[in-house]
């Protein structure tokens, strides 16, 4: 009922590695000499290359053929799984279905073969996108500038923090040095706010969730440079409270962040800005649907109140009304500079544009179907009594214990049916944390599928899949990390 269709591998055998089919005279592609004609023409082309550019060896590349290629990559394949085979309800990361458009435009020639480093001039339709996806932007969250260059969430978490640390010290004469993080935060958000130079001040959720109140009126002070809140939370709890919560911190010369990991959630139906938050990023790959983790590059703008938007890394995109062109403007004084090599991931902006384009106001029913999606799986779980859940009023994900199971047991046994596991362990103020998020994406017969998964567990798993239950802790301190590694301890599982 639940197995994907896969290869029928020996169980006693794993699958070889690429090095270990290799044999010497394999030939899988045999490269044609230079003709002769050719060479006494234009001479030898790797004279061409420098001498200190030049191979000493020959690179260490498997001899295999053809065949053995395609199929020992096929086999790999089919013991892989993705979106595109199932679910993948990893809360908090957003894992939804990417629309194929998306990918078969960022594909197109005209955005591979464009350059950087070209004229501005022969970029008009790339600059444009960029400058038309920011404005999106602006108008979806309420502020006033946006940055497309971040490359990932934690990325824009930090150029935000470095943003607010010189706007505070420039505009203030302020050298604020703490940032308040609820105890729900993502793990990026103190690590970012140390890496700005910042004293992490952690605070707890109160019963229902959300941010403790009185605890916050407690650590805020003028030492507060800013407070990072997730709106919902990580535990799919929407903040009932945050324009109090926003009010407390800017009474005290702190600013507002905005993580926007959840904006998955709201998208459509709220929006930062109006909640009182000064700064913002969004995850292009989780609310606009664009690859994610090991299926494509990141992406982090950051968005800014306009006290703030002279402060955004440069070049800045602008459009000229008088030439009707668009160009690159690096004129800020008082900019943070470049946080990394050009303008962004464009490919990854270029598929969020296409998304944007696509759903237009239907925008608001990817907020609408996940919460009506993470509800329905929730209360499905509740009533099998097989799970607890503590906080039950969420919105996109929700965080549940298994009664009779560890969470890793539950994770490794839903391998063998083929469904791939929710995030475990996290939030960490929920013991055996099983965090799910369906997305918008799923449909009913694959939400009840999971369900069933859920709550048929089997001891001992996984047995059905190419490699048996690993031992974790041995694989965490004794990790084989290349081929020559797996070689060298021949005998060693995982």
């Amino acid at each position: 009922m639940f197995r994907q269709a896969r290869w029928q591998y020996d169980k006693e055998k794993i699958e070889p590695l690429i090095f270990e089919l290799s044999e010497e005279g394999k030939i899988g592609h045999i490269i044609p000499e230079v003709e002769k004609e050719i060479k006494d023409e234009i001479g030898n082309p790797e004279d061409e290359i420098p001498p200190n550019l030049r191979r000493k060896d020959l690179p260490e590349l498997p001899q295999v053929t053809e065949v053995e290629v395609v199929r020992h990559y096929t086999r790999l394949s089919q013991m892989n799984y993705g979106v595109d085979l199932g679910i993948y309800p990893l809360g908090s990361c957003t894992m939804k279905y990417n629309p194929k458009i998306s990918e078969k435009i960022s594909r197109d020639r005209r955005v591979q073969e464009v350059h950087p480093l070209q004229d501005e001039r022969t970029v008009q339709g790339s600059l444009r996108i960029m400058y038309e996806f920011e404005e999106f932007l602006c108008k979806l969250t309420g502020m006033d500038a946006f940055t497309l260059q971040p490359s990932a969430g934690a990325h824009g978490e930090f150029t935000g923090l470095l943003i607010i640390r010189k706007y505070l010290k420039e505009e203030r004469g302020e050298s604020r040095k703490e940032v308040i993080i609820p105890d729900t935060a993502h793990g990026t958000n103190p690590a970012s706010a140390a890496m700005a130079g910042y004293k992490v001040i952690v605070i707890p959720s109160d019963e229902e969730g959300c941010v403790d109140i009185e605890a916050l009126k407690e650590v805020v002070s003028k030492e507060t440079a800013a407070l990072m809140l997730t709106n919902p939370n990580t535990l799919g709890v929407f903040e009932k409270n945050v324009r109090e919560i926003s009010e407390i911190v800017h009474e005290v010369g702190g600013l507002m962040y905005y993580d926007g990991a959840n904006l998955n959630a709201i998208i459509g139906k709220a929006r930062p800005g109006d909640m009182g938050f000064d700064v913002v990023h969004l995850n292009l790959h989780k609310t606009f649907s664009t690859p994610h983790g090991g299926g494509g590059p990141g992406s982090g703008p950051i968005g800014v109140k306009y006290f703030l938007e002279e402060y955004l890394p440069v070049p800045r995109i602008r459009y000229d009304e008088k030439e009707k062109r668009y160009f690159l403007d690096y004129s800020s004084k008082k900019t943070i500079g470049k946080v990394r090599t050009f303008y962004g991931n464009f490919s990854v902006i270029l598929k969020a544009y296409v998304y944007v384009l696509l759903m237009g106001r239907y925008l608001k029913e990817v907020a609408e179907l996940s919460v009506i999606n993470s509800n329905y799986l929730m209360k499905k779980l509740l009533e099998s009594g097989e799970y607890e859940v503590k906080f039950k009023s969420v919105m996109h994900e929700f965080v549940a214990t298994p009664k009779n199971w560890r969470a890793m047991d539950v994770a490794k046994s839903l391998l063998d049916k083929g469904v791939h596991a929710p995030t475990v362990y996290f939030p960490l103020l929920v013991k055996e944390a099983m965090m799910v998020e369906p997305t918008e994406t799923e449909p009913k017969y694959e939400l009840d599928r999971f369900y069933d998964a859920m709550t048929s567990v089997e001891k001992d798993s996984p047995r059905n899949t190419s490699i048996d239950r690993l031992d974790e802790v041995k694989a965490a301190r004794n990790p084989i990390l290349s081929w020559r590694m797996y070689l060298e301890k021949s005998g060693t599982s995982g």
